[in-house]
């Protein structure tokens, strides 16, 4: 089993995964003022939640979009499994052709998404990661990741609605009973909730038309699960996407 991490700008979400299970999936705040020995903390206090113990971790690897915050967790997982984990990156293999203005500016998270979504879903794929920012990433009829789209996330959209008016509270995420509310909390949650169900229908229905083809559509994420019931499409839901890619990934780049 290996010890998956994937360093989010809002959470970072850690795993551990082989070829024949996910034995869990957390979700840690990304805090750039916290050290190594405090990440390494958290990391050895979630394997003893799920009874594992470092001995069981045989590799390591780890995806970031935050890199000043790279060596950090480098030096955290070598203190509790006493090696350092591969971290996803330019030279790596992936298996992947990238078919991008410049590729190596493509998020990390994105490539180990498309990664894992080819090996399990059919071609052409849209791969959509609800996080602070919202990605659908885009993989053609033959395998090429082709672009995508960036979109600001729920919370993003949600902090910035109330930050910004006068008059409209802080609220929590809850599918609301009508698109219509009655009073302003539902009303912001519908427009929030249904508006981006909306939004994320229409652009799967341009990409497809671009595309010319019917396209498997996986999303994955903490926030996805909010959305994907209030969406026409058919849209499959992956927890543990991302752990999968990297699984991959590792596979692919281990020494011998």
């Amino acid at each position: 089993m290996i010890l998956a991490i994937d360093m989010g700008n809002t959470n970072i979400v850690m795993g551990a995964i082989d070829d024949e299970k996910t034995y869990f999936v957390e979700r840690v705040t990304t805090n750039h003022g916290k050290t190594d020995m405090e990440y390494a903390i958290n990391i050895k206090s979630i394997l003893e939640i799920h009874q594992l113990s470092p001995s069981q971790i045989e590799g390591a690897i780890v995806s970031s979009v935050v890199p000043p915050l790279n060596a950090t967790i480098l030096s955290a997982v070598k203190k509790i499994c006493g090696f350092k984990p591969m971290l996803v990156g330019s030279g790596m293999k992936t298996g992947l052709n990238i078919l991008m203005d410049n590729p190596k500016t493509v998020g990390s998270d994105m490539i180990v998404d498309a990664v894992a979504a080819i090996r399990d879903y059919p071609c052409p794929i849209i791969v959509i990661d609800m996080g602070t920012a919202t990605t659908m990433s885009v993989v053609d009829a033959s395998g090429n990741y082709i672009g995508g789209v960036i979109l600001p996330g729920l919370k993003v959209s949600l902090d910035s609605l109330s930050g910004k008016t006068a008059q409209l509270p802080y609220i929590s995420l809850e599918t609301p009973g009508s698109v219509i509310g009655k009073n302003t909390i539902d009303c912001m949650r519908s427009g929030i909730l249904y508006g981006s169900a909306a939004m994320m229908d229409g652009i799967i229905d341009r990409m497809e038309k671009e595309l010319g083809a019917t396209p498997s559509v996986v999303a994955t994420g903490g926030l996805a699960n909010y959305i994907l019931p209030l969406c026409r499409h058919e849209i499959a839901y992956e927890d543990d996407l991302l752990l999968k890619g990297l699984l991959i990934l590792y596979n692919k780049n281990r020494r011998p």
